[in-house]
C-alpha cells in the first residue's frame, strides 16, 4: 500500500502525515493524531458521532477521505475551547447535563456551533431540524436543546471584553 505526505490544518496547528490514499478523516484523526473526541458510530454519516468541523461546516468524518480535508480547517472537540476555557456551547452543555453516557456528545456540541454560527437565535424547531443528523442513544434531547438555546443566550451576550472602556 503506497502512503501519501498530506498537510491538515487541524484545531490551528498544521500537521504533515503519511497516509493511505483511501484513509477516512476519522481514522486520520484518531489513529494517526490521537484525537478521539471524534467517535466512530455508524460508519455510514448517519449518527453524527465522528461530527468535525470543516471551515465551520459540520461533516461527517466517517465520510470525508483525509486528502480532501487538505487547504481546510479542521476543528475537533479537542480544539473547540481557547486557552484553557471550555467554549459557550460546551459551558451549556454541561450546566444542562445535556448528556447521560456523552459518547455522542463531541458530535452535538460541533453540530450546535456550526447551527449557531449560521443562526444565532434558533427556534426550538430549527435546533430539533438542524441536529436531526445527530442521534443519542440515551435519549437526552430535550437537555441538548436546552443546552443549545443556553448557548445562544450566552452568545448573543456582550462579552464584558468587547465593551468600550470608559
Amino acid at each position: 500500500m503506497e502512503l501519501i505526505e498530506i498537510t491538515l490544518n487541524v484545531n490551528g496547528r498544521a500537521r504533515t502525515l503519511r497516509v493511505a490514499p483511501e484513509d477516512a478523516l476519522l481514522v486520520v484523526l484518531r489513529d494517526s493524531l490521537g484525537l478521539v473526541g471524534a467517535r466512530e458510530g455508524c460508519g455510514i454519516g448517519m449518527c453524527g458521532a465522528c461530527t468535525v468541523l470543516l471551515d465551520g461546516q459540520a461533516v461527517s468524518s466517517c465520510l470525508l477521505l483525509a486528502v480532501q480535508a487538505q487547504g481546510k480547517a479542521i476543528t475537533t472537540i479537542e480544539g473547540l475551547g481557547q486557552e484553557g476555557e471550555l467554549h459557550p456551547v460546551q459551558q451549556a452543555f454541561l450546566k444542562e447535563a445535556a448528556f447521560q453516557c456523552a459518547y455522542c456528545t463531541p458530535g452535538f456540541i460541533l453540530s450546535a456551533v456550526a447551527l449557531l454560527s449560521e443562526n444565532p437565535d434558533p427556534t426550538p424547531d430549527e435546533i430539533r431540524t438542524y441536529l436531526a443528523g445527530n442521534l443519542c442513544r440515551c435519549g437526552s434531547y430535550p437537555n441538548i436543546e436546552k443546552a443549545v438555546r443556553r448557548a445562544a443566550g450566552a452568545l448573543l451576550q456582550p462579552s464584558p471584553r468587547s465593551e468600550p472602556d470608559e
